[in-house]
C-alpha cells in the first residue's frame, strides 16, 4: 500500500528547504521515485545538466529511497552519478565538482523512523520553497505522469578521497603541532567521512560512536541539545583531549567543546572563522543570521570586513552568499558557509578552521575562544504558544519603556536601553515562539528570560 498522495499529506513532507518523513506512513518508495521524476523535468526545464548526483547516509531506508529516487530520474532520460555513503557536504562536494544537480538522502538529525531528500542544482545551490520545491510539490499534487522515451544511465563512483583532499586543502591546515582530537559521529556520517579527512593530519584521534548506525543506538544524532554532548565532554576530560567535535546526523553541522569540557558558542566559532577569512580576504562581507552574537558584527567591522544580517534559515543564508559574494556565513545553530565550497554549507570545513586556528596557538582552545566572547547568551528556548501574536504584543508591551529599537526582518528583535537584546520568533511547522536573549552577563540574561517566559507561558 503506497502513502497517502493528497493535498495535506504532501504539504506535511515538503517543506521548507526539503522533503522529510517517516518511512512507510509518509513517503516510501513509489513517493521518491515520482519526486526524482519530477525533479528531473525541473532540472531539464531550467536547463541544467542531464545528470543528477545521489548520494545517502546510513540509514536502513536510504539505499531503497535513493535507488527509487534514480529510476525517477532516470527515466526521464537523465543519467545519475550514484556516489553512496555520504556525508550532506560530500554531496555538495560532488555537486560543485561534477557541476550538475544533486540530492541527498538523510533525515539529518531527526529519529531512525524519518528519511528526507535535500536537493541542490549545480554547484550545490539550494532547492527550497522558492527556488523549486513549490513546484516539485504542485507537480506530486497533479499526479507525476511516467514518463515515454529513452532512459538515462547510472553510474557508481567513489568520491571521498577527492572530497578528504579538497578541504583538507581548502583550509591549509598546518603541521605546528599535534593535536589530541576527539569526534563524536554520533554513529552518523562523519563515521565515514572524518577518517578519510584526518587520516593525512597530525591528530591522534579519539573516535566516540564512529559505526554508521541508522537507529543511533547511544545518543540521538543533534548535538544542538545539550544532552548528547554529555559523552564527548566525557571522553574530553578523560583523554585530555586538546578539542571535542561533535557532528550531526548527516554531518553538516559541526559542534565545538574546549579541553575542558565546555561547549563553545557557534557565535564563538562564526567569530574566529571569520577572523581568519577576512585575514586571507582583506573587507570581505561576512554574513551571519540575526540570532548569532551581536559579537560577531562587531568582529568584522573591527577587522575590516563587511558583516551583512540575514534571517535565519540555510536558504536565505545560502542567497545571501550569492548575492553579496560574501566569503563566509554562520549561523547560531552551527551550520557554517563558504565561498569556496560553491556557497555550501560544510561542518568539515569548519572543524578543520578550528583546528587550523588552534594548531598555530600555544594555548588551549579555551584561551583561545575566550577571545572570541564578548556577552553572555541564553541560546533558543522553545515555548509551546497557541496564540502567538498576542503572546508576542503582550512581550512588547511589557517591554516598552525598556526599547529603543524593534527589529522585524525576523519575529522581533528587541533592542533594549542596557544594550542587551532579545528575539522572538515563531517556528514555521510548529506552535512554538523561539526566544534568544543576549545580554552583559548571566544575572542580566536570566532577568530577561524570566521575564518574557513569565508573559508567554501564562
Amino acid at each position: 500500500m503506497s502513502v497517502p498522495r493528497t493535498a495535506e499529506a504532501i504539504d506535511a513532507v515538503v517543506k521548507a528547504y526539503d522533503v522529510r518523513g517517516i518511512v512507510g506512513e509518509q513517503i516510501d518508495a513509489g513517493f521518491v521515485r515520482d519526486v526524482g521524476t519530477a525533479f528531473a523535468r525541473l532540472m531539464a526545464a531550467e536547463g541544467a545538466p542531464r545528470r543528477v548526483v545521489i548520494g545517502h547516509d546510513m540509514r536502513g531506508s536510504s539505499p531503497e529511497l535513493a535507488a527509487a529516487f534514480a529510476e525517477g530520474v532516470t527515466a526521464t532520460g537523465s543519467d545519475v552519478t550514484a556516489i553512496g555513503l555520504a556525508s550532506t557536504d560530500e554531496l555538495y562536494f560532488a555537486s560543485g565538482r561534477l557541476d550538475c544537480p544533486g540530492a541527498m538522502f538523510t533525515a539529518s538529525h531527526n529519529p531512525a523512523a524519518y528519511n528526507g531528500i535535500k536537493l541542490c542544482r549545480a554547484g550545490a545551490k539550494p532547492v527550497g520553497t522558492q527556488t523549486g520545491l513549490a513546484a516539485i510539490r504542485q507537480a506530486l499534487i497533479d499526479g507525476v505522469e511516467a514518463p515515454a522515451g529513452p532512459v538515462g544511465t547510472v553510474e557508481t563512483i567513489d568520491l571521498l578521497d577527492d572530497y578528504a583532499t579538497f578541504v583538507r586543502d581548502l583550509v591549509g591546515v598546518p603541521t605546528r603541532r599535534r593535536l589530541t582530537v576527539a569526534v563524536d559521529a554520533g554513529n552518523g556520517m562523519a563515521g565515514h567521512t572524518v577518517p578519510a579527512v584526518f587520516a593525512t593530519l597530525p591528530i591522534d584521534l579519539r573516535p566516540l560512536y564512529f559505526e554508521l548506525d541508522g537507529t543511533f543506538p547511544n545518543h540521538e544524532a543533534n548535538p544542538l541539545d545539550p544532552k548528547n554532548l554529555v559523552d564527548l565532554q566525557r571522553l574530553v576530560v578523560e583523554t585530555k583531549a586538546d578539542i571535542g567535535l561533535a557532528f550531526d546526523g548527516d554531518a553538516d553541522r559541526c559542534f565545538v567543546v574546549d579541553e575542558t569540557g565546555a561547549a563553545v558558542s557557534p557565535s564563538t566559532i562564526t567569530s574566529l572563522v571569520a577572523d581568519r577569512e577576512l585575514a586571507r580576504h582583506p573587507g570581505s562581507t561576512i554574513i551571519h543570521n540575526l540570532i548569532t552574537s551581536r559579537a560577531v558584527p562587531e568582529l568584522v567591522t573591527e577587522q575590516g570586513g563587511k558583516p551583512l544580517r540575514t534571517r535565519v534559515g540555510h536558504s536565505y543564508i545560502k542567497q545571501a552568499m550569492a548575492e553579496s559574494g560574501a566569503v563566509f556565513g554562520g549561523e547560531h545553530s552551527a551550520h557554517y558557509y563558504f565561498r569556496d565550497f560553491w556557497g555550501a554549507d560544510s561542518g568539515m570545513v569548519a572543524a578543520l578552521h578550528v583546528l587550523s586556528a588552534l594548531e598555530q596557538t600555544d594555548g588551549t582552545l579555551s584561551e583561545l575562544t575566550n577571545g572570541y566572547v564578548r556577552y553572555a547568551a541564553s541560546g533558543e528556548i522553545n515555548s509551546t504558544v497557541t496564540d502567538q501574536k498576542a503572546a508576542v504584543d503582550a512581550v512588547l508591551a511589557a517591554f516598552a519603556d525598556r526599547t529603543v529599537d524593534v527589529d522585524t526582518l525576523d519575529g522581533h528583535t528587541v533592542t533594549l536601553d542596557s544594550g542587551a537584546w532579545f528575539n522572538l520568533r515563531p517556528s514555521n511547522t510548529e506552535p512554538l515562539l523561539r526566544l534568544n536573549v543576549e545580554a552583559a552577563d548571566d544575572t542580566a540574561v536570566a532577568a530577561i528570560v524570566d521575564e518574557v517566559l513569565g508573559i508567554i507561558r501564562r
